[in-house]
């Protein structure tokens, strides 16, 4: 199978000759045109930036069947990963790469990022919102060891009290330093807070896109 078997549709905002070129992938439950996929890929076009989103095989089967298949095992995954970013360096006005997303989109990304990098592909970074830094309820089950050893320069976007990574965990975890994190106050695995912190879903996201930003610009 070459990558062009594997390529998914790609849905773009931002000017097509923006520095970077961020590759937007979803979490496990939900698709590309969610709220928060949709506030932060135009959040970040509005900057400036060009913002390529993308399905996986079994999301974009979600859309043609009515069936819910779950997600992908890890190599197909990748595979498409690779077909975005093989696709993305090659096109023009592309610029440089940033690669990640949301959840379990950005853990696979972080799985390819410094192989990529090193295969002279363009990516230059890796932006992650809600790592699952464990599943749910399994804080021994840790999703970390590739992040000790990251070279790829990295934004992890975190609640405070997401159940996948709370901020009193991770401060534990052996990150490597090319890891930055941004946390949002009170927020879960969408990065959303409780009413009673007097805090707002678009508050935090907000200024997760203007980490994202702020990010993005070290690296052009």
């Amino acid at each position: 199978m070459n990558n062009s078997d594997t390529l998914p549709d790609l849905f773009t905002d931002g000017p097509a000759d923006a520095p970077l070129t961020f590759a937007f992938a979803h979490g496990a439950g939900a698709p590309m045109d969610t709220p928060f996929m949709t506030f932060f890929a135009e959040g970040l076009a509005a900057r400036g930036w060009r913002v390529a989103r993308f399905e996986f095989p079994y999301m974009a089967r979600r859309r043609r069947e009515d069936k819910r298949p779950p997600p992908d095992r890890q190599p197909v995954l990748l595979a498409t990963w690779q077909a975005v970013i093989d696709h993305l360096s090659g096109s023009g006005g592309a610029g440089g790469l940033v690669i990640g997303g949301k959840s379990m989109g950005g853990r696979m990304a972080s799985l390819i990022a410094d192989t990529a990098r090193e295969r002279g592909s363009g990516v230059r970074g890796l932006a992650c919102l809600g790592y699952p830094f464990h599943p749910a309820g399994k804080p021994e089950r840790l999703r970390t060891e590739h992040l000790a050893a990251l070279k790829t320069p990295c934004l992890i976007c975190q609640g405070t009290r997401d159940a996948l990574g709370k901020r009193e965990e991770v401060a534990g975890y052996a990150l490597a330093r090319t890891i930055r994190l941004h946390w949002a106050e009170d927020g879960d695995h969408d990065l959303k807070p409780r009413k009673a912190s007097g805090r707002t879903a678009e508050q935090n996201w907000s200024e997760a896109v203007e980490a994202l930003d702020g990010f993005f610009r070290t690296l052009v």
